[in-house]
């Protein structure tokens, strides 16, 4: 199951799960198959995995051209609302943003192409979080948009969000120049 959005680039991708007696089977990735979805070739150089507490809201992140990724994300335990904002300056969805919810019952994947800003909250205990990434990562080329900002207006479903320091002082976004065409 494919399920494209309002806003072009991103994707939630669900796979066919063959379960019996014995548990579950399913194939994790394909890139040919997965090629064929987003329409492009795609080149992912580095995995990336993350554990996180109840509460914990990782985001708005992202990397800067020429080091700008593409993200492919999967939860393997626990629960999580994943967002990815449209930062693309001629995009007619500038600033708008995709919500899904990842979780290991469901093992779907979200595709957050380049020239999208990417954060989750994890909504249970022990999240353990994985990454697919089409660059590797530049401390130089990071960056971050404010997760609260105002108008964004994102819906992250936790009251209280246990944040990075990186992630409390972000820029907001009426302050944030993209470098995204």
């Amino acid at each position: 199951m494919i399920e494209k959005f309002d806003i072009k680039g991103p994707v939630l991708i669900a796979s066919k799960v063959f379960k019996d007696d014995r548990g579950l089977f399913f194939e994790s990735f394909n890139l040919k198959q997965f090629e064929d979805i987003v329409g492009e070739k795609i080149n992912f150089v580095q995995d990336n995995l993350s554990v996180s507490k109840l509460n914990v809201l990782r985001g708005l992140h992202f990397q800067k051209p020429p080091h700008s990724q593409g993200k492919l994300v999967r939860v393997l335990k626990g629960e999580v609302i994943d967002i990815a904002v449209d930062i693309r300056k001629g995009s007619p969805t500038y600033g708008q943003h995709v919500s899904v919810l990842l979780s290991e019952e469901n093992g779907k994947m979200f595709w957050v192409p380049p020239g999208f800003a990417h954060g989750f909250s994890a909504l249970t205990n022990d999240v353990v979080f994985s990454y697919k990434c089409t660059d590797y990562y530049n401390s130089e080329s990071e960056d971050s948009i404010l997760w609260c900002d105002d108008e964004l207006n994102i819906d992250w479903k936790v009251e209280f969000p246990i944040l990075s320091n990186k992630d409390k002082i972000a820029q907001s976004f009426n302050t944030f120049k993209t470098p995204f065409k």
